[in-house]
């Protein structure tokens, strides 16, 4: 059974940052893409960032281009998410998903299956 667990959220100021971490279990880990998503109250859930964990190959929304990123350890079967600059706007609970394959996508329907996600909160 596929088991994606997130940590690292929490309450931080704009302009400051974040760590965090989706721990995988249940699957090898060898050619699948993981993709962060976030979801806002009262708005839809959104792609932020995906890896392909074959390839390293990356994708990433406009509005985090240059201060997220994303990687995987392999020996751990984490994937990261580490964010910079936070702002206000990037409040909202995020959440990891994955799905067997060499591709990147920030599309929710390509994933099965998901994490429960953790709170980020940035204040003003």
């Amino acid at each position: 059974e596929v088991q994606l667990v997130e940590s690292g959220g929490g309450l931080v100021q704009a302009g400051g940052f974040l760590r965090l971490s989706c721990a995988a279990s249940g699957f090898t880990f060898d050619d699948y893409a993981i993709t962060w998503f976030r979801q806002a109250p009262g708005k839809e859930r959104e792609g932020v960032a995906c890896i392909s964990s074959s390839s390293g190959r990356t994708l990433y929304a406009d509005s985090v281009k240059g201060r997220f990123t994303i990687s995987t350890d392999y020996a751990r079967r984490t994937a990261f998410l580490q964010m910079n600059s936070l702002r206000p706007e990037d409040t909202a609970v995020y959440l990891c998903a994955s799905e067997p394959g060499s591709w990147v996508s920030l599309n929710v329907g390509d994933f099965g299956s998901w994490g429960q996600g953790t709170q980020v909160t940035v204040s003003s």
